[in-house]
């Protein structure tokens, strides 16, 4: 790659070589997003055969814009939000002359860029749509699929990776807001948002305190008539520079290994004395202490609402013809209402007694491993404080190793019991909501996934010794 400075690692063997000996197994990869193509690259560099489906005729999933595949929500202006240095794969950087925080277009350059890297376009069937996964008698995995063209067919495989991501599945208010139904205003999700046009003139509502409700929110407020930002609860909101760094690079290294009470204090000092209180801007007090909820990042916001761009509105209570009452009892005419309100969990190739998201909860042993599925696993199945490409490769080197025989997982058991561990620990550690069912915080998970990889080689080693034992 161009520019990069850095050495990066030389291409692989070519896919489906496979393991010496044995029988070889088959993978089927499901999507070529940020996840889909980091698991093609620690699959490849194995030797192990597999088949990448993409719904879409694009690599990059949610970064490429207008993506035909339907599940992209980028809009024109939206940048990353976590800086470079923390979202590039360690065995492909970014460039050194990409900025800070890129857009999503040299985002999408980049996802290319590693593709091309490491010779897997070929091995990508595009506008290919995975219709069903089901266990295979006898043991692996029947996939069916179908594509543009008319084709179709069901093969089998041994293992199968879900990289299908979880960002594409609008959630909209549950349940509606009363009046709904006869609001004589447009309601749209911000799944659906592009540019600032459609607001021009217009008296818009922004439901959310998430990135993406900043970012419209800003947005609208340089060409809307009025813009109003309503949320259920208050949030903290961190700019991208802290100084002259990127606030995220002060979150990891040693930070990253204190207590969580300890890194909260610090960063909220650091926050202090940045750009003050949420409440020095009129946003309701965060009903948590910082770290303890996927906080918002923002450069422009503050900025916004110190101007008077923007006006600041408690939760919807209901509305009523072309208006919007307020909790508080305010009511606003409004044209645009954008529901910045995430999204559900779902797998749509999957029967609900193989795999069950509901209310966006995630059974997994490291959040990737189904204890009663083998061979099933989810990449990037995520929300951390950082970026989840990183994260993801951690994943997909892991999986290689189960896949290829050179590690083994726990008993189930024991995974169970690790899951139910992790999920006490996060709920007391995180707001309770459907936002963070699958967050992790980026360093400490990272940890435990080279923790995890170091024991299930050692398991697989110990397991060859008993075996050639007998």
């Amino acid at each position: 790659m161009e520019g990069s400075g850095v050495e990066v690692t030389d291409e692989v063997s070519v896919n489906g070589a496979g393991p010496s000996g044995g029988n070889r197994p088959r993978v089927c990869v499901i999507g070529a997003g940020s996840s889909g193509i980091t698991a093609l690259r620690s699959l490849k560099e194995r030797g192990i055969e597999y088949e990448c489906f993409e719904k879409g005729s694009y690599i990059g999933g949610n970064w490429k814009y207008d993506n035909d595949n339907d599940q992209s929500a980028a809009y024109k202006s939206l940048h990353i939000n976590t800086s470079r240095q923390m979202m590039e794969y360690s065995k492909f950087p970014m460039p050194v002359d990409f900025p800070d925080y890129p857009d999503h277009f040299r985002i999408q350059e980049y996802f290319e860029d590693f593709v091309d890297h490491f010779d897997l376009r070929d091995t990508i069937r595009f506008q290919t749509e995975v219709e069903s996964v089901v266990p295979a008698e006898g043991g692996g995995w029947d996939v069916t699929w179908s594509s543009r063209d008319g084709e179709s067919g069901t093969d089998h495989f041994t293992d199968v990776m879900v990289c299908n991501g979880h960002h594409w599945d609008k959630r909209w208010p549950e349940p509606a807001f009363p009046g709904s139904d006869t609001f004589e205003g447009e309601q749209m999700h911000a799944h659906d948002y592009r540019t600032p046009d459609i607001f021009e003139g217009k008296r818009v509502l922004v439901l959310g305190i998430g990135n993406s409700a900043t970012d419209i929110a800003v947005e609208a407020s340089r060409h809307a008539e009025a813009t109003f930002l309503a949320m259920r609860r208050g949030a903290w909101v961190l700019p991208k520079y802290i100084g002259s760094m990127p606030t995220d690079r002060a979150t990891t290294g040693p930070m990253a290994r204190a207590p969580i009470a300890i890194q909260s204090l610090g960063m909220s000092l650091m926050l202090r004395l940045a750009v003050g209180k949420p409440t020095d801007y009129g946003l309701p007090k965060p009903d948590h202490k910082l770290l303890h909820a996927h906080p918002t990042v923002s450069q422009d916001l503050y900025g916004r609402l110190g101007h008077g761009d923007i006006d600041v509105k408690p939760n919807i209570e209901r509305l009523d013809g072309d208006s919007v009452v307020f909790e508080d009892g305010t009511r606003e005419q409004i044209d645009i209402i954008v529901y910045c309100t995430g999204y559900k969990i779902t797998f749509p190739f999957l029967e609900p007694d193989v795999f069950n998201a509901a209310d966006n909860k995630v059974d997994l042993f490291l959040r990737v491993a189904a204890p009663d599925q083998k061979g099933l696993y989810f990449i990037g199945l995520i929300q951390p404080l950082g970026a989840i490409m990183p994260l993801a490769e951690e994943q997909c080197d892991w999986v290689a190793d189960l896949i290829e025989g050179e590690g083994v997982l726990p008993d189930k058991l024991e995974m169970y019991r690790e899951i139910a561990d992790d999920q006490a620990k996060m709920g007391r550690r995180f707001v309770k909501s459907k936002r963070h069912t699958v967050e992790v915080d980026f360093d400490p998970y990272l940890r435990s996934l080279k923790k995890e990889r170091a024991a299930s080689r050692e398991r697989a080693a110990a397991g060859s010794l008993a075996a050639a034992a007998v």
